[in-house]
């Protein structure tokens, strides 16, 4: 399949979070602390594409997600899906979208109400969204099971009758019950067995293939994105610096945090194991984020321009998009990766 025609452009979408003070500091005047959770984020998701979300906890991957759908309001930038500025929906035209774009938690539990049985929990969801007419939804539950591999039985059950990747499965025939363009997966089956999540990713991509749908897949089991995604996105400190098909991404990955994630990850390959640490020193605390390129601390090829400006999200030859002054051909780097 070929994904070329955006679906949702996001520019310099940016979002802090206050950071409580004590009485103390309020009695100083001390300024006002904040998470700086993304910054100025840039990215395109194509239609039917599968568009993987990558980087290290705390980078700012669920935060992304839940500013693309609402949940929380960004401080500034734009998200335009289609025709529709997003960040301005309000009432029902926000519902609207939400009804497009839907979203698929890490523990579905939280969000199935534990007195309610499935089948309530899917009618529920028809109805409040006039999905189908009140005679039509029993047959449209039994449908929405069927596609996601529950047993017709399950309607009667409650949410914790079932396993941890049957409760995902009815998360996700929640979210296909209205019937979406878009699913937003936030760390989908990083709580779940190995061989379940095999099963959630298989259906995923069934479901897709089905469905036409268009996935953003949030994770950071490197593994799982690359089975699953068409291009990947690799975010640090709230910041994307990669974005390429995946298949570039695995093979010559670009900027150095990506070289050095996956070198990080965990191989099954003896030969290819080794002892060095790929990624040296701390991550910055998103309290106190390094001035230019952030991950310029930890970067063995970072020099004096690194501190002083923040790399633009550069596309090279190729198509890969990298942030990262060692690709700028202006740039006076003691190095060039791309030789």
């Amino acid at each position: 399949m070929t994904a070329t025609q955006p679906l949702m452009e996001i520019h310099n979408l940016t979002k802090t979070f206050p950071v409580a003070q004590g009485l103390l500091a309020r009695w100083r005047g001390q300024p006002q602390r904040a998470v700086q959770a993304l910054t100025d984020v840039e990215l395109t998701v194509r239609r039917g594409e599968t568009l993987g979300i990558v980087g290290e906890s705390g980078c700012g991957k669920s935060t992304l997600a839940r500013t693309l759908v609402r949940l929380y309001d960004a401080d500034r930038g734009s998200v335009r899906y289609g025709d529709l500025d997003v960040l301005a929906l309000r009432g029902s035209a926000l519902r609207q979208y939400n009804r497009r774009v839907q979203m698929i938690f890490q523990d579905p539990y939280s969000s199935l109400n534990p007195r309610m049985t499935v089948g309530a929990v899917l009618r529920e969801a028809l109805g409040v969204h006039n999905m189908r007419p009140k005679t039509e939804q029993p047959a449209r539950v039994r449908e929405l099971l069927q596609l996601v591999g529950l047993p017709p039985e399950a309607e009667g059950r409650l949410p914790h009758e079932f396993s941890g990747g049957q409760r995902q499965r009815i998360g996700i025939a929640r979210a296909l019950a209205l019937e979406p363009e878009c699913l937003i997966a936030d760390e989908l089956v990083s709580a779940l067995d190995v061989s379940v999540q095999a099963q959630v990713v298989n259906l995923l991509l069934e479901l897709q293939e089905h469905l036409d749908l268009t996935v953003l897949f949030v994770a950071h089991d490197l593994r799982l994105v690359r089975h699953i995604s068409h291009r990947v996105a690799v975010m640090y400190l709230g910041r994307v610096v990669e974005v390429a098909r995946t298949e570039d991404v695995f093979a010559a990955p670009r900027h150095p945090y990506t070289q050095a994630l996956l070198a990080a990850a965990p191989t099954l390959d003896p030969a290819q194991r080794t002892a060095a640490p790929a990624i040296t020193g701390e991550l910055p605390s998103p309290l106190n984020v390094p001035s230019g390129c952030a991950f310029r601390t930890r970067c063995p090829h970072a020099f004096e321009r690194c501190a002083a400006e923040r790399p633009a999200l550069l596309t090279l030859e190729g198509g890969q998009e990298v942030a990262c002054h060692l690709y700028d051909p202006g740039s006076d780097a003691p190095i060039r990766l791309d030789r």
